[in-house]
């Protein structure tokens, strides 16, 4: 079971990998940068931002928007990206298969469980404009489950993530807050002293008459 488990997960990997290097040859790699993005630990909305920046040369000061100048974008570690609240049961992918009542949808838990490389994938061309340059675009980017890739030959560029800015708390959110850190202390204060209230009684020695 193990030795069959691991031939299928090599099969995986190179067919990943055949896939990730046939589409090169209708993308003219001149002059382009080869950024690399570690998804582990990231947050899905902010990374795919920051990919969609880059894979449309908006980073650049020769960006235009009737052009395709962004870069190579690698993407890393896909099985490890993060996402905040409760998106990974409330979020949902639908799709039709034509048929009458064939309405699909699947959950974002379910999704990374298959396939955590279309849900970074779905991410960044939404964020793209619909026009000739998305599919183009959409070339350039490879995304892998894991940290191998076969691109080591690569001049390759990590990209440094900017820091994340937490706005600041709302007063009633504050407030909320404290009031139920008030309330479990209450709680917990309580809880010791009905505690040494029956240790108290236990302790107390039985009057023979």
């Amino acid at each position: 079971m193990a030795a069959s488990s691991i031939n299928g997960n090599m099969k995986a990997t190179t067919s990943s990998f055949i896939k990730a290097l046939a589409g090169l040859r209708r993308i003219s790699l001149e002059g382009l940068r080869w950024r690399v993005f570690d998804a582990k630990g990231q947050v899905l909305g902010r990374l795919a931002s920051q990919i969609s920046t880059v894979i449309q040369g908006k980073d650049k000061p020769t960006y235009a928007p009737n052009r395709d100048d962004g870069d190579m974008c690698i993407v890393l570690n896909a099985k490890d990206i993060a996402v905040t609240g409760r998106k990974l049961t409330n979020k949902f992918y639908r799709w039709h298969t034509g048929y009458i009542g064939h309405l699909k949808e699947r959950s974002l838990k379910d999704q990374l469980a298959k396939d955590p490389t279309e849900v970074i994938r779905k991410a960044v061309l939404r964020m793209l404009p619909r026009n000739k340059l998305r599919d183009d675009r959409d070339r350039k980017l490879r995304i892998f489950t894991g940290d191998e890739h076969p691109f080591h030959d690569r001049p390759l560029e990590p990209y440094v993530m900017p820091p994340r800015q937490v706005r600041e708390m709302r007063p009633r959110a504050r407030r909320a807050i404290i009031r139920a850190q008030k309330k479990a202390e209450q709680q917990q204060q309580g809880d010791t002293y009905l505690s040494r209230k029956k240790r108290s009684k236990e302790a107390e020695p039985e009057v023979s008459v």
